[in-house]
């Protein structure tokens, strides 16, 4: 084990949390944030009446019952992958357009399934979007359809694969009717609204959790064990990235997978990284965010917007609506993050020029580090002669859900069906989910954080602590154990929480 991560071979006891305060120095500091910055302030209206959602289990469910908010490309594709879980049935599903939802429907009965209850309608408009926000930080539900399938009484779960900005609405619907929840990454795009969905996910104790599949990656996962096993020694800094050509997908030249251009008017309204946690996220995870470490400090910059500007003059015809639209987004977009145990984190977005894709995924300690696209170790003692090593001679940290469920199910690689297996595993026997709010809240406040950095001339900013003081504590994430069986979850929860307090 290092100094900073216990080994899973041993578990956290009382005096880890001295062990973490020591971890502090040798390592600088982060640099002083903005005089005036009150980007971590907590606000004053929560009440945290409920108490904190950290290790709060699941109830057990026999059958997990699904209601889909959002049918695109995404949400079509989920759809099918969900109803592939077992233990799970689609019981809801909704979307603007009629079509998708027959179709989906009709998916799901050609599969064995009983066809699930419809619901079609409502506007899919920013503007619409940003009504429902309003009206859901009030109290009050729009009248849409959506709003409907959250009230229904054979959900237990509420996804949402819509666009960036109906994140948050559709999420505070669902738990005020009672629901957990969990949206495609972001969690929402508003500092303030982060602080809502907290605030709800511990007055209603339902779980609003964000999906990061990539967290559930077999490289990510092998990665985050070897780093817990101590195989890099201390942590002392990573790099993550969404580098995507997206251009043709964003001016809708292809199949259409952002219907109105949605994605592409994000480059219009905002500076910043807008898509951090493909990349952010299993870094995150290795270094115990939330779990013993937390971000502090935030700096921003970015490059000239003109990727989107010289394709469209290069490749979209005169009466394309775009050529109304004005960009501001920074082609390239490099955040450098900050720990409490002064580790740094560097995570990059760029979506709009020629680019082979990557998500960096770069990992490196006082033995060594890791380098992905293509993935290479270089470690002591085992290498001392510059020359790269082989990552397949590292299967043996493959992670248990890799060595027993695998990635067959598909999805990006096979994530995407290991991370909804995981999910409704959790809510099947009743356990901790691997995240909640308050990771969802720290890994998106990135985007909202970044744009606040580059207003302020690239100053780094203050990140809140949405755990309010219990990012001091371990805690399992992604790094889950194997669940014995159904009949020895709860013996076997309650002996590791007796071990975590040293008894």
């Amino acid at each position: 084990m290092t100094k900073d991560h216990p080994s899973r071979r041993q578990l956290l006891t009382s005096g880890a949390a001295a062990t973490a305060t020591l971890g502090l120095t040798g390592l600088g500091t982060a640099p002083a944030a903005h005089a005036d910055d009150d980007t971590a302030r907590v606000p004053a209206t929560l009440s945290g009446r409920g108490g904190s959602m950290i290790g709060v289990p699941f109830e057990r469910h026999e059958e997990v019952r699904m209601g889909i908010i959002g049918l695109g490309a995404r949400g079509s594709g989920m759809s099918e992958l969900w109803a592939a879980v077992p233990g799970v049935r689609v019981t809801a599903i909704c979307d603007s357009r009629a079509e998708r939802v027959h179709a989906v429907a009709a998916s799901l009965v050609a599969a064995g399934h009983p066809e699930p209850a419809k619901y079609i309608g409502g506007d899919p408009s920013y503007e619409a979007a940003q009504e429902a926000s309003r009206r859901a930080r009030s109290g009050k539900d729009v009248d849409m359809p959506y709003v409907r399938l959250c009230a229904r009484d054979d959900v237990d779960f509420v996804y949402s694969p819509t666009p960036w900005e109906w994140h948050f609405p559709t999420a505070m619907t669902a738990m005020r009717h009672g629901k957990h929840v969990g949206t495609e990454v972001p969690l929402a795009m508003d500092l303030s609204h982060l602080w809502d969905l907290v605030a709800m996910s511990e007055r209603t104790r339902r779980h609003c959790l964000m999906m990061e599949q990539i967290g559930y990656s077999q490289n990510e996962m092998r990665l985050l064990r070897m780093a817990h096993e101590g195989v890099f020694g201390d942590l002392l800094h990573g790099a993550g990235a969404y580098i995507h050509d997206l251009r043709s997908y964003l001016f809708g030249l292809g199949p259409e997978y952002y219907p109105q251009g949605w994605r592409r008017q994000w480059h219009t309204r905002m500076d910043g990284n807008l898509y951090p946690t493909h990349g952010l996220v299993p870094i995150a995870g290795m270094m115990d965010v939330n779990r013993g470490d937390r971000f502090t400090t935030i700096s921003s910059s970015s490059s000239p917007s003109l990727g989107l500007q010289a394709y469209r003059a290069a490749n979209v015809p005169p009466d394309h609506e775009s050529w109304d639209e004005t960009y501001v987004t920074g082609d390239r977009n490099i955040c450098l993050l900050s720990t409490a145990k002064g580790r740094l984190i560097r995570v990059e977005h760029d979506v709009t020029t020629p680019h082979p894709y990557s998500r960096l995924n770069f990992l490196a300690g006082t033995k060594g580090l890791f380098e992905d696209f293509p993935p290479r170790v270089y470690l002591e003692p085992d290498m001392n002669n510059d020359e790269w090593g082989d990552f397949d001679d590292y299967a043996e940290f493959d992670h248990w859900l890799w060595q027993d469920v695998g990635g067959g199910g598909g999805g990006h690689g096979g994530s995407d069906y290991i991370s909804l297996w995981r999910l409704a595993q959790t809510m099947r026997l009743g356990l901790v989910p691997d995240m909640d709010v308050y990771d969802g809240a720290a890994w998106s406040a990135v985007t909202p954080l970044s744009a606040e950095s580059l207003k302020r001339g690239g100053q780094p900013v203050k990140v809140p602590d949405f755990t309010r003081g219990h990012w001091e504590e371990y805690r399992p994430g992604f790094d889950s154990s194997r669940p014995e069986d159904e009949e020895n979850v709860g013996a076997s929860m309650r002996r590791l929480s007796a071990r975590r307090a040293g008894r």
